[in-house]
């Protein structure tokens, strides 16, 4: 099995119904696909590489320092002095930092800002577009679900990008390099490493790579997603796998809904038979979801589903 290719240029061609078909298909049976021909430059994206690496380079020293690199060592150390070991299950393997229009970014390298601030809107752009294509498959009227993340137009929906990179791991087998989960929101826009692999999805329970591919960015679908369509899209497993060799670079775009938005399988009940969902406002979400994130997803509506009468409505 391989995760589904699509050439998102001829959404507006010829081939426009065969495209829709293969995004539905890519949101319906694995919850990722890729995107290639998306309109971002090149260009652009080469040089979002060159910013994001030269920034990692700034941080190893203290990726080296970190907690992750710590434990392992003492583990190991333990391996030596013959003493039995087990693989940690509460960390990751990954030097990460966040950017999104309220926080303050890196300064250095003195390209970042601007490269990332063109690259990111170009991505919103993307994001939109990728959303009014799940509008049309599902027969919403265009932007339905970009009004239901911005909560009919009073909130910006949230867009934040989260920075990282994977290095080398001298122990695979004793620590993930990101454990498996299900994302929070609802369009993630991901500009994996081109030659260093490890990203998998779960589908159909057997853990499949996302291949990396030059150039192209990889969507998958959140629990958001998952919600307003009823269960017709699917939030997808998916996690990193450590490497012995290479330093693998992700940089991963959340379109997420505003806090105040009120998230709800309304929309598309018609289609779907009844309401499996619960109707929450978003922030309530993700008060369960930072607490369950590596857990099943089904406890995280289930407790949100609880507390829905204690929540003010979207204002």
């Amino acid at each position: 099995m391989v995760v589904p290719v699509i050439d998102f240029s001829k959404l507006d061609g010829a081939e426009r119904t065969e495209t829709l078909a293969q995004i539905a298909n890519g949101c319906e049976e694995w919850g990722f696909f890729q995107l290639v021909n998306h309109g971002i430059p090149l260009e652009l994206l080469e040089r979002v590489k060159k910013v994001c690496s030269d920034c990692y380079r700034l941080r190893e020293a203290g990726f080296k320092a970190s907690e992750p690199v710590r434990t392992l060592e003492a583990l190991v150390d333990a391996e030596r002095r013959g003493e039995e070991v087990a693989p940690v299950d509460d960390l990751d393997w990954e030097d990460i930092f966040f950017i999104h229009d309220g926080c303050q970014w890196p300064s250095d390298p003195s390209a970042f800002k601007e490269t990332m601030r063109e690259y990111r809107a170009e991505l919103r752009k993307l994001a939109e577009r990728v959303m009014e294509a799940m509008d049309e498959n599902l027969g919403l009227t265009k932007g339905t679900i970009k009004d239901a993340f911005s909560a009919g137009g009073r909130h910006e929906p949230f867009f934040g990008t989260k920075v990282s990179h994977y290095p080398p791991c001298p122990r695979p087998d004793l620590i993930t390099g990101l454990r498996a989960h299900t994302d929070a929101g609802g369009v993630i826009l991901l500009f994996q490493d081109d030659r260093v692999g490890g990203l998998e999805v779960l589908k159909d329970g057997q853990w499949i790579d996302v291949q990396p591919l030059a150039g192209a960015i990889v969507i998958n679908t959140g629990d958001q997603i998952e919600v307003l369509s009823n269960g017709r899209y699917r939030s997808a497993w998916h996690r990193v796998l450590p490497m012995r060799d290479g330093n693998r670079r992700s940089i991963a775009s959340f379109y997420n809904p505003a806090n105040e938005a009120t998230i709800s399988p309304a929309a598309v009940q018609g289609s779907g038979g009844g309401e499996t969902y619960p109707k929450y406002v978003f922030g309530d979400y993700m008060d369960v979801y930072v607490k369950q994130k590596f857990q099943a997803k089904e406890p995280r509506f289930e407790a949100v589903k609880a507390a829905a009468p204690k929540s003010s409505p979207a204002a």
